[in-house]
């Protein structure tokens, strides 16, 4: 294994000591398959977190509801006591039903509980960061009031449970609510070279300091296929989703990647990314993909 000793630079969240690389690991895909039940094989997914670690990642993103239980316990399993400086992100305000499906759990005991149950799991006494997860009927945000639900959050931090606090799935005027009860250090919404909604969000989180953390980074569910994103890959010698990986974090220095995957290979071409240069040609080509995706919707 070749430490990546870079991984596109380090950012430090406003509010917070916490220098994060920007390439960092999302744990969902450990999980089994549907993020359902343990994975088909533990050792591997053990593995898969000891080498991002190894390899410097500082950051992984999980959740309690992702299994349920299961990411964390590998989490746990795998790096459990941790290394000094890994933050380990979570989120709440979701849970699963016994059927599998994906549904809110936003009351306050729902969100107490949820912070009780990732200290609990990943063997925790507290949460560097939580992030409020809206859960919505999609992949993308829903208006609404967050207040109720920050609320919660910014008393278990004031009890010492959690560290700082962010949000998922959110608007802009939600982010604003939520500052406006208590200090926000990171975004986690969908983003990628071809949903790029977020813009202007982007660049006002970037100006405060936040962090901006993309899910779906490479198109989640349904992964971004484009001709011209295939045509810059093979002009540059890399895979198309390492390309997109190096546009993201190209696109702003806020931007925190959280690529997930329950392999090894696919672990070190995610890491690799951080180390691609996109010449300015290919930054315009990159560019013109979301205008291209809205002229054909």
């Amino acid at each position: 294994m070749t430490k990546q000793t870079d991984l596109g630079g380090s950012f430090t969240p406003a509010g917070t000591s916490l220098s994060l690389k920007r390439m960092g690991y999302g744990a969902m895909q450990l999980a089994g398959p549907g993020v359902w039940g343990p994975p088909r094989d533990m050792d591997a997914a053990v593995a898969v977190l000891r080498e991002a670690v190894g390899a410097g990642v500082n950051h992984i993103d999980t959740s309690d509801y992702y299994g349920p239980h299961v990411t964390n316990q590998i989490i746990k399993r795998a790096l459990h006591p941790y290394p000094k400086g890994l933050v380990i992100v979570t989120k709440v305000g979701g849970r699963r039903g016994e059927d599998t499906s994906w549904l809110r759990a936003i009351s306050r005991q729902e969100l107490t509980d949820a912070v009780h149950d990732n200290l609990r799991n990943l063997g925790l006494d507290v949460l560097d960061i939580v992030n409020y997860r809206v859960m919505g009927s999609g992949h993308g945000p829903e208006e609404g009031s967050v207040s109720e639900q920050v609320t919660v959050l910014a008393d278990l931090q004031r009890k010492g449970l959690i560290r700082h606090i962010g949000l998922s799935n959110v608007t802009a005027a939600q982010v604003a609510e939520a500052q406006a009860i208590t200090g926000i250090v990171c975004v986690q919404n969908n983003y990628n070279l071809a949903h790029r909604h977020d813009d202007a969000l982007i660049d006002e989180l970037a100006r405060q300091g936040i962090a901006y953390v993309p899910f779906f980074p490479l198109g989640g569910f349904t992964p971004l296929q484009s001709s011209t994103l295939s045509a810059v890959a093979a002009q540059l010698g890399a895979a198309p989703m390492q390309v997109a990986l190096a546009w993201l974090l190209h696109r702003s220095p806020n931007i925190l990647l959280i690529p997930g995957t329950s392999t090894l290979a696919h672990l070190r071409e995610n890491l690799a990314a951080s180390q691609l240069t996109l010449p300015a040609q290919a930054l315009a080509q990159l560019n013109a993909i979301a205008s291209a995706v809205v002229r054909s919707q």
